[in-house]
This record gives C-alpha cells, sequence and structure tokens, in this order.
C-alpha cells in the first residue's frame, strides 16, 4: 500500500528535456539600473513562449551557481561606471545573449535547476529537495528498520529526482542508495499495473541488472531502495571522479577520462547487451542506457535505473534522437543509447553531435565498424541493428561470458499486454514530436532559402524578366491600336473575308469609345489570326 502523496488534480508531468531557447529581445533602463527582457520558448511551438526580466545581477548570481562545472562561460564584466550608456548597454546586450546561447546548448548545463530557474520560475520554483525529505520522512515513520545516513546533493542530473545514503539497521554496515523520483509525461501504466511491474523488478534476481531492494509507487512518485556502489558508476569509471560528488562538478569538464581497453570494451558491450536482451524478451522497455546508469562490480556490469520506462521520466539522450525519425521505437532507442554508450567507452567522452561524420583514429577497427553502424549518417537515416545482429558482430560475438545459463523474466500475461499497450502509447508520443520537429525543420529551410541573399538575386531577376515582358506586351497592344486607328481612316481599306466576323450594328446606339476600342481590337485580333491560319495551310 502507497503511502506518498497524490498529485493534484489536472496536474501537468512536464518534460524537462524539451530544450529551452533565449533571445533577449529589449532592455529598459530604471533610475539606477538595466532590465533585460528575454523571450523564452520551449521546443519548437511559438505558442509556448514567455517573458521573464532580469537583471545583470541575475546573470551573475546564475554563473557564480554554474562555476562549480570547472567551464569558462562567456559572462561580459562587470562595469560600475558608465554602466547606463546606450552603447554600452547595447555591447553588453550581445554579450549576455552569447551566455544564454552557451549555457542553453550545453547538454549538461541546459538541464540543470539553476538554469531552469533562471528561464521558466514558474515551472520551477518548487523546493523539489524539501518535497523528497517530506516523502522520506513519512517512509522511515512507516517502516523504522531504515536511518538516512546523508542525502547526496545533485548526484545526478535529473531535477525531479534526490537521492539519500541510506543503511538498514539489522544490516548496519550495509549501504543503499534511496531515490525519490517524480513520475513523468511517458508514464502509461495504470497505478495497478506500475505496482505489479515494480514487484516483478524487486523479485528479479540475474547478473546484468542492478537489483531492487524496495520499491513503492503512488499517482504521482515513486520511492526507490538498491545497494550502493562506492566504486560509482561506469561513466565515474571513465572519467575518474568520486562517485558522490555534484555531477556538474564531475562531468561538464573531466580532466582525466580516458576510455576503456578493447577487452573491457567487448565484455562491457557483450554484458549490457544480455541485459537489453533480457528486458525486450521479457516485455519489458528500457530506453535509458547511458553510462551513468550502468554499475560495474568485479568485472560485471549491471544496468540500474531499469524501472525508469515504465515510470514514465524522459531519456537524458532524447534531445538527441527526437531529431531521428528513424529512431521511432523503444528497441531502436536502446540501440541508439547503446551506440552513444559503446562511443563514450571507446573516447572516454560522449560524442560531440549525433550523426558523427568522423570518427577519431582508433587502433579498434570493430569498434569502429559497430559504432558506424549505429552512429554514422547513413544508419540514422536508415535501418538500426537490432540487439540480437549487435551480439553476432566480430566484436562480441566471441566474448565468453561467465554466466552462460538462459536469462529470463517471467511476467504474468495480464501485465505483459498492460506494458505492451504503453509500449505503444510512449512510441506513439516519440513520433509525433518527431513529426512536429521535421515539419518545423522544413519550414525552417524554406525561409532560409528564400531569404538567402542568392534566392534575393533570382527573384530580382525574375521580376525584370516579368517587367520587360509587360512593357514588350504594352508596346505591342499600343502598335495594333495605332494600325487600327490608320484602318477606320478610309485612306485605305485592309482585305477582308466572307468569313470575317461582322461587327454589331451600333444604329442608334450610343457606345462609350472604350468599348468600341475593346471591339475593334477584339475583331482585328480575330481577323489576324485567321489569315495567319490560311496562309500556313498554303505553306
Amino acid at each position: 500500500m502507497s503511502y506518498l502523496e497524490k498529485p493534484s488534480p489536472g496536474r501537468l508531468l512536464l518534460d524537462d528535456t524539451v530544450p529551452l531557447t533565449a533571445v533577449i529581445e529589449a532592455s529598459q533602463n530604471l533610475q539606477s539600473h538595466t532590465e533585460y527582457i528575454i523571450k523564452v520558448q520551449r521546443g519548437v511551438s511559438s505558442e509556448n513562449s514567455w517573458q521573464v526580466i532580469r537583471r545583470y545581477s541575475d546573470f551573475d548570481v546564475l554563473n557564480s551557481s554554474l562555476m562549480v562545472c570547472g567551464i569558462s562561460l562567456p559572462l561580459p564584466p562587470k562595469k560600475l561606471i558608465g554602466n547606463m550608456d546606450r552603447e554600452f548597454i547595447a555591447e553588453r546586450q550581445r554579450g549576455l545573449q552569447a551566455y544564454l546561447d552557451s549555457i542553453t546548448q550545453h547538454p549538461l548545463l541546459c538541464s540543470s535547476l539553476f538554469v531552469k530557474k533562471f528561464l521558466d520560475p514558474n515551472n520551477y520554483s518548487a523546493n523539489y529537495t524539501e518535497i523528497a525529505l517530506q516523502q522520506v520522512s513519512m517512509f522511515f515513520r512507516s517502516d523504522p528498520k531504515w536511518e538516512v545516513l546523508e542525502p547526496l546533493k545533485d548526484m545526478g542530473w535529473r531535477i525531479r529526482k534526490k537521492y539519500f545514503l541510506i543503511k538498514n539497521k539489522e544490516q548496519p554496515k550495509e549501504r543503499y542508495l534511496l531515490s525519490w523520483v517524480d513520475l513523468g509525461p511517458d508514464k502509461f501504466l495504470s497505478d495497478k499495473d506500475l505496482q505489479s511491474a515494480m514487484k516483478v523488478l524487486t523479485s528479479l534476481s540475474t547478473p546484468y541488472l542492478c537489483p531492487l531492494s524496495f520499491s513503492s509507487t503512488s499517482e504521482s512518485s515513486a520511492l526507490l531502495i538498491r545497494p550502493f556502489s562506492e566504486r560509482g558508476s561506469l561513466r565515474d569509471h571513465i572519467c575518474k571522479v568520486k562517485p558522490r560528488e555534484s555531477y556538474l562538478k564531475k562531468y561538464c569538464n573531466p580532466k582525466k577520462s580516458q576510455g576503456l581497453e578493447l577487452q573491457h570494451i567487448k565484455l562491457y558491450g557483450r554484458q549490457i547487451l544480455e541485459a537489453l536482451k533480457l528486458l525486450h524478451d521479457g516485455g519489458m522497455f528500457f530506453g535509458h542506457l547511458h553510462a551513468s546508469n550502468v554499475i560495474v562490480d568485479e568485472g560485471v556490469c549491471q544496468l540500474t535505473d531499469v524501472e525508469n520506462g515504465m515510470l514514465g521520466v524522459p531519456s537524458a539522450l532524447r534531445p538527441a534522437f527526437t531529431q531521428l525519425r528513424k529512431i521511432n521505437s523503444t528497441e531502436s532507442i536502446d540501440v541508439f543509447s547503446f551506440g552513444h554508450l559503446l562511443y563514450e567507452m571507446t573516447y572516454g567522452r560522449p560524442p560531440d553531435s549525433i550523426p558523427v561524420d568522423q570518427f577519431p583514429p582508433v587502433p579498434y577497427t570493430t569498434v569502429v565498424s559497430v559504432l558506424q553502424s549505429i552512429l554514422s549518417p547513413e544508419a540514422c537515416k536508415g535501418k538500426m541493428p537490432t540487439v540480437s545482429e549487435l551480439m553476432q558482430t566480430p566484436l562480441f560475438s566471441d566474448v565468453q561470458l561467465q554466466h552462460s545459463e538462459k536469462l529470463q523474466i517471467k511476467i504474468p500475461s495480464r501485465l505483459k499486454e498492460a506494458l505492451k499497450t504503453a509500449k505503444e502509447s510512449l512510441e506513439k508520443r516519440l513520433q509525433e514530436e518527431q513529426r512536429v520537429l521535421h515539419q518545423h525543420r522544413r519550414l525552417t529551410r524554406a525561409q532560409c532559402h528564400h531569404g538567402s541573399e542568392e534566392e534575393r538575386k533570382r527573384r530580382k531577376i525574375l521580376a525584370r524578366k516579368q517587367k520587360s515582358r509587360q512593357s514588350a506586351f504594352e508596346n505591342e497592344e499600343d502598335v495594333s491600336v495605332r494600325n487600327n486607328n490608320n484602318s477606320g481612316s478610309g485612306a485605305s481599306s485592309p482585305p477582308t473575308c466572307p468569313s470575317s466576323p461582322t461587327p454589331p450594328s451600333t444604329t442608334g446606339t450610343s457606345i462609350c469609345p472604350s468599348v468600341c476600342l475593346s471591339l475593334c481590337l477584339s475583331s482585328h485580333q480575330s481577323y489576324c489570326n485567321r489569315i495567319l491560319d490560311m496562309l500556313v495551310s498554303t505553306l
């Protein structure tokens, strides 16, 4: 029975991975300072935008909060004298815009609570640490055998997920990781089915999935307990950092990161693929594979946070694979994420952008071959390999595993059907988002092409040609009118033809000169056409 609080009616499940863009539209001078009006937009829809007003001092506070990342950010310097001059304000506004661009385009900084609260205070004003503490306190009152040792502040990138180091009083030497997380927009299981799925995960005992010791879910959040790894995640191992430090400090600018040896790439990669195949064969979906969700213990890799897909929280790589319409299923997401992880294991850092046009030189040709089959432009636009196909590649097919027995997850048929329906709903939301992004890119390209210098020159040339043709047509009309007037003066009569049309009688009728001219032109044109036809027939 769940003790966690229920959400308020009509509660909006916000996708924190949807990127925010910020443009400084104007500035205004008040008595002693300048305010900058910033237009912020979530995603590609201009309807989902708002304005925030910030002073330079607000930017300075934000920058101080982000200094832990170890990156030199381009914040314009302070100026005490002359800071109200018009030219200086314009220059500072350009500098602040460059600063906003640098943090909103950085893959880790853009997801930090500091940046979100700066740009979107309405949706990120809640104190998530305080909310988590309240829920954890309620849990400990219901189960007093657990004790909190310390909160692990900012250990992970998720804004709505908090971590605590705890112990079991009955096993005082063992350390456990308690996490509290808000449910996300991709939670499509009913509350009852979600609890059943969490019960299955809690009862699992497989070598490549990190065991889940306890779970409790409600309509709004989940509380989970699993063993704590003192050695940290695979990313901690690659970056050579301390697991308990802030993720911004650990991962934004690691100084000692290094790729793995080939034997470890082969072994860890094969074990991760075995875990993915186990989940897929059991009807479960993951979608959250990355180096921070892999624990290495005595040469064995274990996937952690396997429940994320069912809790509906968005994937860390969602901004990347929403740009690629071929990655539209849960298995293709896991394969894409595996390629991203394999790149990090090989080079000691994640790829700068995806697709990867050119891979850095590395002595492991079999690794590059697999990476190209997943992350190259051709692969991202075509068909992704399956997990089973990756296991049969030369890189992983000859790996000897300690656990050679066939692994499987037994799931009740009713729950399996519910998981299938939830997976289809998740994929449908992804495909709709990809469709909107694709239309937006096409519109943006069309607008850029329409406003390009080459296109403007082409339109000018067409306009001049059109004007030239119009002038020539008007000159021809003038000549026809003069010829018609001369023919009606009585000096000479044009040849006639029995089939020529006879103008209507105007006896006793007053006709407007313009109408008369129009009738004459029409008759003359028809007559000329008939003469031309007669000449052609004689030839």
